[in-house]
């Protein structure tokens, strides 16, 4: 039966300085190095088929770092945003230990517009703690220039539909490395969460939450 792995992203350099990452690229801190070896051992018994991620530094780097953990195991990154797909055939020297790894936009973190970069607790202070929540985990509100999560949702889950739903339909396992924001909105829809209750679901660094895939249904795990 095919299953469905949603991975966070370890804890990058900018959230360890509790800084807006959007669409920035920052590399992982040391201690999201360190909890990799956690994450590996929870899935080196999983054959995952496939893995989807985004192109943001920290989400690329979380795969390579948990594929470090599981013997023989290679992810091979292949974009498909931009005309620049691979496709799987273009490659003759793929052997069972290639994972394919499909890298999209779709998958970013939300764009955080004028907050990217800044300090957290200072934007507080400036705009109100309410208003910056509202920012970070409602559904319908906007930081200045950003998006919001309703916009996340609408350009994550058809490209879930499309790619994603398709392969574990075809009875592959899936890996999803991606960011807070792009799994609270796959989340949603996979859980049929209320546009109101989705401002409560929070994913911690290196939270893992899988699911099991059958007649087009997902039962979840943990």
């Amino acid at each position: 039966m095919a299953k469905l792995f949603l991975l966070r992203h370890l804890k990058s350099q900018w959230n360890k300085d509790n800084r807006f990452a959007g669409w920035a690229d920052n590399p992982l801190s040391d201690e999201g190095r360190q909890q990799a070896k956690e994450i590996s051992e929870k899935l080196i018994n999983e054959n995952i088929d496939v893995v989807y991620t985004s192109p943001l530094i920290r989400n690329m780097e979380t795969v390579l770092r948990i594929f470090d953990g599981i013997e023989k195991k290679y992810p091979l990154f292949i974009h498909l945003d931009g005309g620049r797909m691979q496709t799987w055939s273009n490659f003759t020297d793929l052997n069972q230990n290639d994972v394919p790894a499909y890298v999209s936009e779709k998958l970013n973190e939300r764009y955080y517009g004028a907050l990217q970069g800044l300090n957290k607790e200072e934007t507080i202070k400036k705009y109100g703690e309410e208003k910056v929540r509202l920012w970070r985990r409602g559904y319908g509100d906007k930081p200045p220039g950003g998006e919001s999560l309703k916009d996340v949702y609408k350009r994550a889950v058809p490209f879930f539909k499309k790619y994603i739903e398709r392969d574990l339909k075809g009875g592959k396992s899936v890996l999803l490395v991606a960011s807070h924001n792009s799994l609270r909105a796959l989340v949603k829809y996979i859980e049929n969460i209320s546009d109101q209750e989705i401002a409560n679901v929070e994913l911690p660094f290196g939270a893992l939450i899988s699911y099991e895939f059958d007649a087009g249904k997902f039962k979840k795990l943990h």
